[in-house]
């Protein structure tokens, strides 16, 4: 005998357990799967720096960083965004990296596997030193 509720107003119970169900999987899941545990941003160490080759129909390498992160050491591919961003980004620079925002947590638009982006280089807006209102910290 399962324990579900059954009868006349049993829908609206079921509908309920469901919802709950759903979201405590979906949270737990996503927490032990997600490399960045959970958090929004995450600081990480640039190891190299690579070109990943657009989906088709488009034909351009996209500029990118494999980046190891600090609080696990699991190793992610981020995005650098910005015309010029992979001359101010070196190796062994700290990154701050986020998401990038495509559906559901996948890879956004033509850039196959990558779902993360390059925020910060050593503490500076990379948005900023893009642009020219910032140089880039020595270390």
């Amino acid at each position: 005998m399962s324990n579900k509720s059954r009868g006349l107003g049993a829908a609206k119970k079921l509908q309920k357990r469901r919802k709950t169900f759903k979201l405590v999987s979906r949270t737990k899941l996503k927490k032990k799967v997600d490399p960045l545990a959970g958090s929004s941003q995450a600081k990480a160490i640039v190891l190299e720096k690579i070109q990943v080759e657009a989906k088709q129909p488009n034909s351009a390498m996209r500029k990118c960083a494999r980046v190891q992160l600090v609080k696990n050491g699991k190793q992610v591919t981020a995005f650098m965004p910005g015309d010029g961003a992979q001359k101010l980004i070196n190796e062994h620079d700290e990154v701050i990296i986020e998401c990038i925002g495509g559906k559901m947590g996948r890879a956004k638009g033509d850039i196959p596997g990558v779902r993360w982006q390059v925020l910060k280089v050593n503490d500076q807006s990379l948005n900023a030193l893009l642009r020219g209102k910032l140089e880039k910290a020595r270390r």
